[in-house]
């Protein structure tokens, strides 16, 4: 069985120019979880200086409809994000770092290892009250200030999340430079460390090898993947990136080789056309585009 975490509402949105209102965002996820995904970042509880675009995730929480089996998360970097989102109603919040040394130094001035003891309090207070903490680690495959990412930083930083009680740690490719066979290795290294429920894959398109490098991470039985509806989002740090890995291609893929999601292609397109249409932008997913009527 394979398990999607659908990011569109949360990775996707944030880097729209334009502000999105809440009850569109909110519309958003209500759709997607009617189409059968189960797991749905909602929001981030970051300051509204770092992402504009995420600083009505109460409201938005507020506004979703909930149903029963769907599990809506949020990104919580503090104690104060942390508190925001259970006031909201978080059913489980995210973490991140990255795996490259001069993306951390660059982004927030400190370590890999300095930032994820950052997130102690957060989990420990997560721990008190059973919410689940699921973790991020960014430019896996390659950093856009250093280039290559050796892989002992990647395993110690799956490492130091897992041991801070993250149930799960998602691997991702932020500018989208891996390729099948190095993506094969860097995740047969980290299974060193984790077993493949303990990972996920999170992988940006931006050269055309996110469907491949997918691939490439089920054959070694990771089954969660992390994408986004319409292949929404992008990465600032990379000229003309693309942004997660379409959802309908992903899903596309996966039922011609007789996997099950659980998810209903037909009304999930409709929903990328749908929130394409509210965005006034190009819809990314070629099976979107192919299933267009």
């Amino acid at each position: 069985m394979i398990t999607l975490y659908e990011m569109g509402a949360r990775d996707g949105l944030q880097n729209e120019p334009v502000m999105v209102p809440a009850a569109v965002k909110a519309e958003l996820i209500d759709r997607l979880a009617q189409c059968g995904l189960q797991h749905i970042e909602a929001g981030s509880f970051v300051s509204p200086r770092w992402i504009p675009q995420m600083a009505d995730s109460e409201a938005v929480f507020g506004l979703i409809k909930r149903q029963a089996g769907v599990t809506y998360s949020a990104l919580t970097p503090n104690m104060q994000g942390f508190e925001r989102a259970m006031a909201a109603g978080a059913d489980e919040v995210a973490v991140f770092a990255a795996a490259s040394e001069a993306f951390s130094q660059k982004n927030i001035n400190c370590s890999i290892r300095e930032s994820i003891q950052r997130f102690t309090q957060v989990c420990e207070a997560a721990r008190d009250k059973n919410i689940p903490v699921r973790g991020y680690v960014s430019t896996v495959m390659g950093c856009p200030y250093q280039g290559k990412v050796p892989e002992a930083d990647v395993v110690m930083a799956i490492e130091e999340l897992l041991a801070l009680g993250c149930y799960q740690v998602s691997l991702g490719d932020t500018i989208g430079v891996g390729t099948p066979r190095q993506v094969s290795q860097v995740l047969k290294t980290c299974l060193s460390v984790a077993s493949p429920a303990q990972l996920a894959m999170h992988f940006h398109d931006t050269y055309g090898q996110a469907l491949a490098n997918l691939l490439s991470g089920l054959e070694l039985d990771i089954t969660t993947i992390d994408a986004s509806v319409a292949g929404l989002g992008g990465c600032p740090y990379a000229k003309g990136a693309s942004g997660n890995v379409a959802t309908e291609d992903v899903i596309y893929m996966l039922h011609g080789m007789g996997m099950d999601t659980g998810v209903d292609l037909p009304q999930l397109v409709a929903v990328s056309h749908w929130i394409c249409g509210q965005l006034e932008c190009q819809n990314r997913s070629k099976v979107a585009q192919a299933m267009e009527t």
